[in-house]
């Protein structure tokens, strides 16, 4: 294995500060260059953030490179999702029926700056900002950056390059542009946008409202979240369609009708947000798009990692947790198969793919279950039965499988959890688990689950 490698990571966001991070440890000469400024000295979030939801993937990957124990004190433990109804009601529903089972706040930016100055210990790591990554040269292994600072373009020659440039990855485009090389790729947006606001700490600097939850308000078309910050605030984020449906962005344009649809829809929310207004016209509208596509890697040279290879919406929480798997995973490999780099992009995409697919999947249907589902009654007594299952047997729901059971792949919680899902429904519907103890009830579903898969398999194969 040559260490004397020169590797190029194209990003330094979450998932290439913490590949530089590992590749370093590796004893690999890495070279780190982002677009942005240095976020340790100058605010670069406006609007942007949508805080993070740390749980067991990233937390695994975070032990790997040694710095857990730098991280939780940066975290906000979320015990459920506190529902909001339009009448002021509240109710928490538990994320587990199991003890100390629970998702993180934290901030993107504090996370950024930590992985940064961690990697800024190892003398084998460059970092540079202001760098913008205009093309990649894919036979030559030379990307072209252009210097936001001496406004001059620099080519970089590296032995292996990663695209970690997240959703607009320009090595990503790089590859999409070379035409011998076949590269498929896919983008769905979701026909809602998103806008940050938030709920500022109280005079004495507390909490304005319960501090350990995931808030949620869903109210069919759309929806809005809180999450907690260490200085008492909550990041607000308002889902909402942009042009379509009765309430939406486009017709959101004065401070009358957003006071009002704000009054009527979040009445509690709106009483903690006195810079609703401001904060509503000043920050931009996001989109919320999946990105997938393959091949993400050329002839074992480079490989597109994180959001450039499988970009996904926001609700299951896991974006940053797949990329920092992203990262965990490919270094197994790399652990395998001593610095082969093409046998080691291969078997990494190979097992990797058919995950990330998945979880984009996954993180769309939970955007609809968030929304429209969350506050139904047969939803409620699902997540009743699920959580008495999980106290007592070694149940997991699709939830917890994803979020908590890291050694479950995404794929495979993706056909577990929905035949489960469909399972518990389909018997609480025909009230088939009326009057039946809890050890029962885990058969049946168990039963039921494993049928449904059966089920599956034998439509697929035959549809093939």
């Amino acid at each position: 294995m040559n260490k004397k490698e020169n590797i190029l990571i194209i990003g330094a966001g979450l998932s290439g500060s913490l590949l530089a991070l590992r590749l370093a440890q590796r004893g690999y000469i890495v070279n780190l260059r982002e677009s942005r400024p240095d976020l340790r000295i100058t605010d670069i979030s406006a609007g942007r953030s949508i805080n993070l939801a740390l749980s067991n993937r990233g937390i695994n990957a975070l032990k790997m490179v040694g710095i857990l124990d730098k991280v939780l004190p940066l975290c906000i433990p979320m015990n459920g999702r506190m529902i909001h109804s339009v009448e002021e009601e509240t109710f928490l529903s538990n994320y587990s029926g199991r003890e100390g089972e629970y998702i993180n706040s934290i901030s993107r930016e504090d996370l950024n700056t930590l992985l940064l100055n961690e990697a800024d210990k190892f003398e084998n790591i460059s970092i540079t900002f202001n760098n913008k990554c205009k093309k990649v040269d894919l036979e030559n292994n030379i990307a072209t950056f252009w210097d936001y600072k001496s406004e001059s373009e620099e080519k970089v020659e590296a032995t292996i390059i990663f695209g970690a440039d997240g959703a607009g990855s320009s090595l990503r485009k790089s590859m999409f542009l070379k035409r011998e090389m076949l590269f498929s790729y896919s983008q769905q947006y979701l026909k809602h946008g998103y806008k940050e606001l938030s709920i500022p700490p109280s005079n004495n600097g507390n909490f304005r409202t319960f501090k350990n939850a995931l808030h949620i308000w869903p109210r069919g078309s759309y929806m809005l979240i809180a999450l907690p910050n260490l200085d008492g605030s909550f990041t607000v984020t308002l889902f909402l369609s942009h042009e379509e449906e009765e309430y939406n962005f486009k017709d959101l344009d004065s401070k009358e009708k957003l006071s009002t649809f704000f009054r009527n829809q979040f009445p509690d929310a709106f009483k903690l947000m006195p810079n609703l207004v401001e904060e509503f016209f000043d920050n931009p509208v996001g989109n919320l798009g999946t990105i997938k596509c393959e091949p993400w890697n050329y002839k074992g040279k480079t490989l597109l990692i994180g959001d450039a290879a499988h970009a996904i919406v926001p609700f299951y929480g896991q974006g940053m947790n797949a990329s920092f798997e992203d990262v965990f995973i490919l270094d197994t490999f790399i652990e395998k198969y001593k610095g082969d780099w093409s046998k080691i992009f291969f078997e990494y995409e190979k097992e990797r793919k058919k995950d990330t697919d998945a979880i984009g999947d996954l993180a769309i249907e939970n955007f609809y279950e968030m929304r429209d589902h969350v506050a139904n009654h047969i939803f409620k007594e699902k997540r009743k039965i699920e959580l008495v299952l999980e106290q007592k047997f070694s149940y997991f729901s699709k939830y917890s499988m994803v979020t908590f059971n890291e050694n479950i792949s995404y794929s495979d919680a993706s056909i577990i959890g929905n035949a489960q899902d469909k399972a518990l429904l389909n018997l609480i519907a025909d009230g088939k688990l009326e009057g039946l103890n809890s050890e029962q009830i885990f058969a049946k579903v168990k039963q039921e689950t494993l049928d449904i898969i059966d089920d599956d398999k034998v439509a697929k194969t035959m549809h093939h």
